[in-house]
C-alpha cells in the first residue's frame, strides 16, 4: 500500500458538483460527457455509462475532483473526474452528499 502524507492529501482540491447536462460519447458504451456546476461550469468525461444512464445523472449533485490537469479521452477533454466507488461484482454508485449543499461547497 502507497501512503501519501496530510500535505500531499490538502493538494487534491474536492467539491460538489451539479450535473447540469449528460450525454453519451458516440462508439463508447460506458464514457458520459457531463457538464458540472462546481462553482464554475466545467466538462467531465466519466466511465459510468454501464451504471447509469444520462438523464439519470441530470441535477445530481456529486463528488468531484477539481484540480486534475485537464485529459482528453476518445477526443473529448475532461475538466475533472467525479468519484464513484465499484466493488468486485462491477457494481458502481458515485458519490453524492447526504444533504443538499451548494454545488461548489469544498469537500474537506
Amino acid at each position: 500500500m502507497n501512503f501519501m502524507s496530510i500535505e500531499e492529501f490538502a493538494e487534491i482540491e474536492l467539491k460538489i458538483g451539479k450535473v447540469i447536462s449528460a450525454e453519451r460519447i458516440e462508439n463508447s458504451n460506458k464514457l458520459i460527457r457531463l457538464e458540472v456546476d462546481t462553482g464554475e461550469i466545467r466538462q467531465i468525461v466519466a466511465g459510468i455509462g454501464r451504471a447509469y444512464s444520462p438523464e439519470d445523472l441530470i441535477g445530481k449533485k456529486l463528488a468531484v475532483v477539481t484540480n486534475l490537469k485537464p485529459v482528453k479521452i476518445m477526443g473529448v477533454e475532461s475538466l475533472g473526474m467525479l468519484l464513484a466507488a465499484s466493488d468486485s461484482n462491477g457494481t458502481m454508485s458515485i458519490l453524492i452528499p447526504d444533504k443538499d449543499i451548494k454545488e461548489g461547497s469544498v469537500i474537506k
